[in-house]
Formats: structure tokens, C-alpha cells, sequence
């Protein structure tokens, strides 16, 4: 007799339970990105360039884009991120294919940084030109 076919319980969940569980999945997510060097380094900068966007912003759509940025940078990093640890879950071999993927994933980064700092820059020339 085979077993049972895997049942994922989050798809059974409704309502504010599905919501509960989703957001302890979420928690668990941003604790395993904690453990990504990459990840803390550009936390650690959000938090720090956070005031800065906040001041350097001259309107409320100003300020809510540089905020945007920082958070886009983060995301951006986490769906690196998941990229690799599923690869590297895949299997340790080099692949091209596995190459490639990771490599767009960092480049993802790579775009979200420039966009920040463009941004950034864009805003302080603003403010004091």
C-alpha cells in the first residue's frame, strides 16, 4: 500500500489562521536572510541611510521614494537569496545553468543598488544644488 499523497496544511487554512501561519513563514524567512552576510550588510545600510531618505526627501513622495529603494534593495537581495538556497539544495555540482541563475540574481542586486544610489544622489543634488 502506497502512502498518503503530501498534503501542504497551509492550503487547508482559512481566514485569520492562514494569515497567522503566513506571517510566522515570513518571520522565518527574514531570520534565515539574517544569517546571509550579503543580506545583514544591506540591512544594516537601510537602517542607516533610512534617516537620511527621510531628510534628504523634500516632499512626501520624495521621501517615500528613497524609502522605496531601500526596500527594494532588500527584496530584491531575498529573492537572491531564495534563488541560491534552492540551487544549492538542487545539488553542489556546477552547472551552467545553475551559473546563470545566480548570476542574474546578483546582477538583480547589482541593479537595485545602482537605482538606489542614483536615487540618492539624484535627491542630495537636489536638496543642496
Amino acid at each position: 500500500m502506497s502512502p498518503p499523497p503530501f498534503q501542504n496544511l497551509q492550503k487547508q487554512r482559512t481566514g485569520l489562521r492562514r494569515m497567522w501561519h503566513a506571517l510566522t513563514f515570513s518571520r522565518d524567512g527574514l531570520c534565515a536572510a539574517w544569517q546571509e552576510k550579503a543580506f545583514r550588510t544591506e540591512a544594516s545600510l537601510c537602517l542607516l541611510l533610512l534617516p537620511l531618505g527621510l531628510w534628504l526627501g523634500q516632499s512626501w513622495l520624495e521621501r517615500i521614494f528613497l524609502v522605496a529603494t531601500l526596500v527594494l534593495v532588500l527584496v530584491t537581495e531575498l529573492l537572491n537569496s531564495a534563488v541560491e538556497a534552492a540551487i544549492d539544495r538542487y545539488g553542489p555540482e556546477w552547472h551552467a545553468l545553475s551559473k546563470a541563475a545566480k548570476d542574474m540574481g546578483s546582477a538583480a542586486v547589482l541593479l537595485t543598488l545602482v537605482l538606489c544610489v542614483c536615487a540618492f544622489a539624484a535627491a542630495a543634488y537636489a536638496r543642496f544644488a
